[in-house]
């Protein structure tokens, strides 16, 4: 990717209104606003998530919605960083659909998951985004997801 940035914690904490227990990216590895625009984030997988509780004891595993929802934390966390570059006013971005999510392998404690989200278009403020989360460079879901900007409320 050209324009090669890092985002810490601090920094993903400006962009995105997500915090704990609900933030599921830890750290943007790079990112660009080329063409077409993508995002390499992550998030490490420890047993002290609240959802391994329950989701299975004796068994811990991370719930697919939560693996997609924070893809859809890491095309968020694009979004905001393409409108800091542009210097346009603050919006949020909601997640409005999810199709073709496939998921091939369980995400467990001690897993560091990667995120690689590509924009393929935008259309009237929706961003159609294509994700998938990787374990190890082994692809363990994927989709697409459509995110619309509202502006913020604040």
């Amino acid at each position: 990717m050209n324009e090669s940035r890092k985002v810490d914690i601090e920094h993903i904490f400006r962009l995105l209104p997500h915090r704990y227990p609900f933030l599921l990216v830890d750290r943007v590895l790079d990112w660009s606003l080329g063409s077409p625009p993508a995002i390499h984030a992550i998030k490490n997988v420890t047993i002290n998530e609240p959802f391994f509780q329950g989701h299975f004891p004796g068994h811990p595993v991370m719930p697919g919605v939560l693996i997609l929802e924070a893809m859809a934390q890491a095309a968020g966390c694009l979004a905001h960083l393409a409108r800091e570059q542009s210097g346009a006013r603050e919006q949020l971005f909601y997640l409005v659909k999810i199709d073709k999510a496939r998921f091939k392998q369980t995400v467990v404690p001690g897993d560091q998951l990667h995120f690689h989200v590509q924009q393929k278009r935008m259309v009237r403020g929706m961003r159609l985004y294509t994700a998938e989360a990787r374990v190890a460079d082994r692809v363990v879901a994927s989709c697409e997801m459509l995110c619309a900007a509202r502006p913020d409320s604040k």
